[in-house]
């Protein structure tokens, strides 16, 4: 095995318990209010709604069929990504609204906040499913990250990923920090392999 390659120990299949969980939990009005997101572009390509549903299958690759957290993964750059959204749309979608709205809060980047605070405070006073909300979110950015071709940005993004995202996912899931270590490792191989870092 390749010192790029990552291990992961769990099961690939879902358990017929999970699927049921999983069938009864009300995420197609989440996800419409997800498609708000679709004229957002990301940096790699694509936009911001189909970030959302790759966060959450993270989620589920991962074992996490949470009601709370899989409806917050589908709109959790929603209230930050979309000026003035109607935060009463999330509260109104069911009994879970306000739990799900708490939980997008959380993992929102507030006005006074620059990006290192952010992450600080997720460290600091994130709730367990913030922290593995965000550290999801962060493998679907980084996974993206493997088609971004600017070097600054990558190398940066892997920094912040090391300083600040390892640390909360070494605290919540052994695997998916796993997975993050992979990743970075091999974007930090494109800058080796592109002459960026010597």
């Amino acid at each position: 095995m390749s010192k790029y390659e990552m291990q992961v120990n769990r099961s690939g299949a879902m358990e017929q318990k999970a699927m049921l969980t999983l069938r009864d939990i009300y995420l197609a009005p989440y996800m419409q209010l997800a498609t708000a997101l679709i004229g957002k572009q990301r940096r790699a390509g694509g936009n911001m709604f189909r970030h959302q549903l790759d966060t959450m299958t993270i989620l589920i690759d991962y074992g996490y069929i949470d009601s709370v957290l899989l409806k917050a993964s589908c709109i959790h750059d929603v209230v930050e990504d979309i000026p003035g959204f109607d935060t009463n749309s999330i509260i109104n979608v069911d009994e879970e609204g306000e739990d799900v709205y708490r939980l997008v809060l959380e993992v929102t980047r507030r006005k006074d906040e620059d990006k290192p605070a952010f992450l600080r405070r997720i460290i600091n006073e994130g709730s367990q499913k913030a922290k593995i909300l965000k550290t999801a979110d962060r493998i679907s950015n980084m996974i993206s990250l493997g088609y971004v071709t600017d070097p600054k940005f990558i190398e940066r993004y892997c920094d912040e990923t090391e300083f600040f995202i390892f640390p909360i996912a070494l605290e919540i899931d052994y695997n998916m920090y796993q997975e993050l270590i992979s990743l970075v490792m091999t974007r930090r191989k494109y800058l080796e392999d592109s002459g960026y870092i010597k």
